[in-house]
């Protein structure tokens, strides 16, 4: 079964690419969004967070908010600011994040090979979510943020993507935020076919970050061929907007949490709980305190900062050969979450927050000391081994597991679905 294809692909020109290129749409409330495009009529945000042309009175998933989406959709393409290749292509699709740097092949993944979970998942998706995107993707007729995939490294396909970096790229340009994103369009043929035909050797892929979007992908192709009686599965409707990093170029940051409250015991007594399974430190700094290796956390209360390391009594609970229990975040949700702050949904419970490590330990002493919470627990990155291993085994990680840097820029391309 084939995992990717070309596509047809809608873009900005090459003048008007980095006015175009926006956040995608779950990193960025409303006002943030509602900010950074009410000066730039170019901005994707108008199609994919569609919310910021609206009156703020409406519920960001009214139908009209999804219909305005549609309706900036076909202006950008009536104005031009949008094109449509010629034919099917595809694209490579370059970012530099300081000295991090990773480059994808930009395609349409086979829905078919995700039912068949040849493309594995290793997150459980949340059903409101899930609605949200279908009814975005439905309305507007497009797939227009992609899913970021990952696949086993293979050297043959690192030289093919060399060949087309080598060339001049389509778009270079640097964002606000300071990422460099450079895209190429593919325009040797035979090219082309070598890359799509390594890739017909690759046994799996991976979703990486896009679990709501890629099983929302799975339901609109189900409601499309439902109302096609011609359908043939070769209908562009059957594969979902992706980009495919190899796993050897994956940047994986922590993913922390901030808490309201101990759940009615004062820091003495929280902090001689956590001693019988972690040996407790105070650290003089927050440079310190941050974990340097695997089963080492941070513990910010009280303006002071703790190392918090896994002793022995709790490594002997675990059960390292388990790819899940294993796993930082699992170890943190059943021996401190659970039996000692009694929150055992993060999905659900409102005394947890999560804020990625793109913003730094920093942010967890600012949200802290604001008196808004309690508590902040910072966390080792997840590997990107571990996320393999979990979807091999057909396990699910525990909520907010990993946090990928540098995130995709939405409009460099959309998939039009028929």
């Amino acid at each position: 079964m084939k995992l990717i294809k070309p596509l047809r692909g809608l873009r900005p020109s090459r003048e008007l690419a980095a006015r175009v290129a926006a956040h995608p749409y779950d990193v960025l409330n409303r006002e943030e969004a509602f900010e950074l495009a009410k000066d730039n009529p170019y901005s994707f945000l108008h199609i994919n967070k569609p919310e910021v042309d609206v009156a703020v009175s409406l519920d960001v998933h009214d139908q009209a908010v999804y219909d305005k989406g549609r309706e900036n959709l076909y202006r950008f393409i009536d104005e031009g600011t949008l094109r449509y290749d010629g034919e099917e292509k595809l694209y490579v699709y370059k970012q530099v994040m300081g000295s991090h740097e990773q480059v994808g092949l930009v395609a349409v993944a086979s829905v078919a090979a995700y039912e068949a979970n040849l493309i594995k998942k290793h997150e459980f998706t949340r059903p409101d979510k899930e609605d949200d995107r279908v009814n975005h993707m439905a309305t507007l007729g497009a797939q227009v943020g992609p899913v970021f995939l990952t696949y086993k490294a293979q050297p043959a396909i690192d030289a093919l993507i060399a060949k087309v970096t080598a060339t001049s790229p389509e778009y270079d340009f640097v964002a606000p935020e300071g990422t460099r994103h450079v895209f190429w369009v593919i325009e040797d043929l035979t090219l082309a076919a070598n890359i799509e035909a390594a890739f017909d050797k690759v046994e799996c892929l991976y979703v990486a970050d896009g679990h709501h979007r890629s099983a929302a992908a799975a339901r609109v192709q189900n409601l499309y061929q439902k109302r096609n009686p011609a359908h043939t599965g070769e209908e562009s409707y059957n594969f979902f907007l992706s980009v495919l990093f190899p796993d050897n170029q994956m940047q994986i940051l922590d993913y922390n949490r901030i808490v309201k409250d101990l759940n009615g015991v004062d820091d003495k007594d929280f902090l001689a709980a956590l001693a019988k399974n972690f040996d407790v430190t105070p650290m003089e700094s927050v440079s310190k305190a941050k974990p340097a290796a695997a089963q080492e956390f941070a513990l910010y209360l009280s303006k002071q900062w703790y190392k918090l390391k896994a002793n022995a009594n709790l490594l002997a609970k675990v059960d390292m050969k388990n790819p899940v229990q294993s796993l930082d975040v699992s170890i943190l949700q059943e021996h401190v979450f659970s039996p000692l702050l009694g929150i055992t949904d993060q999905r659900t419970d409102k005394r947890v927050d999560f804020v990625g490590g793109i913003r730094g330990l920093q942010e967890l002493e600012k949200r802290v000391d604001s008196g808004e919470w309690k508590a902040a627990i910072a966390l080792y990155p997840t590997s990107i081994q571990s996320l393999m291993a979990i979807a091999d085994a057909g396990e699910v990680m525990p909520p907010k597991s990993t946090w990928f840097e540098p995130k995709l820029k939405s409009g460099l391309v959309v998939h039009m679905l028929d």
